[in-house]
């Protein structure tokens, strides 16, 4: 239940910042797009294509577009790069498991921590009350035999 919670917060937090943006920057743009020939962030390729696309942005945002439009025409059409220049996962439908996934894995992960250490310290609480109750007579006996060993 309560990774649920965490997740949806965390989804809730990021909606908003995922709004578009009525007046994008081009190097804003650029660092969330990715050159799809070779794969590193826009603002560091100088690729043909990378070229290409930030003449793009650029004359897209003299029109007016909003970075949501612009990163949508770059994906869809009229330039058909797919969502692969996306630097970022979409928050919606499959790619959503990019967002979603990985903060689940960290809930399991303190959830299966947290019982390994609430068990440990009951298992050694069990084997300390064990060994703190032995008989006086198995007591000394023990005494007397370490006492031997250590002569």
């Amino acid at each position: 239940m309560k990774l649920v919670l965490a997740a949806a917060v965390a989804l809730a937090v990021a909606v908003p910042a995922a709004a578009c943006n009525p007046h994008p920057s081009q190097a804003g743009l650029e660092a969330q797009l990715v050159c799809p020939t070779c794969h590193t962030p826009l603002d560091e390729s100088s690729s043909p294509v990378a070229q290409q696309m930030k003449a793009y942005i650029r004359t897209r945002i003299a029109q007016g577009a909003t970075d949501c439009q612009i990163e949508d025409e770059l994906v869809g059409p009229p330039n058909n790069l797919g969502p692969a220049v996306l630097g970022v996962p979409a928050t919606h439908g499959f790619d959503l498991l990019a967002w979603v996934l990985p903060l689940g894995g960290i809930g399991v992960a303190a959830v299966a921590i947290g019982f390994g250490a609430w068990v440990w310290s009951r298992n050694r609480a069990e084997d300390e009350a064990v060994a703190s109750g032995l008989s006086p007579d198995l007591e000394r006996r023990v005494d007397e035999e370490l006492a031997r060993f250590d002569a």
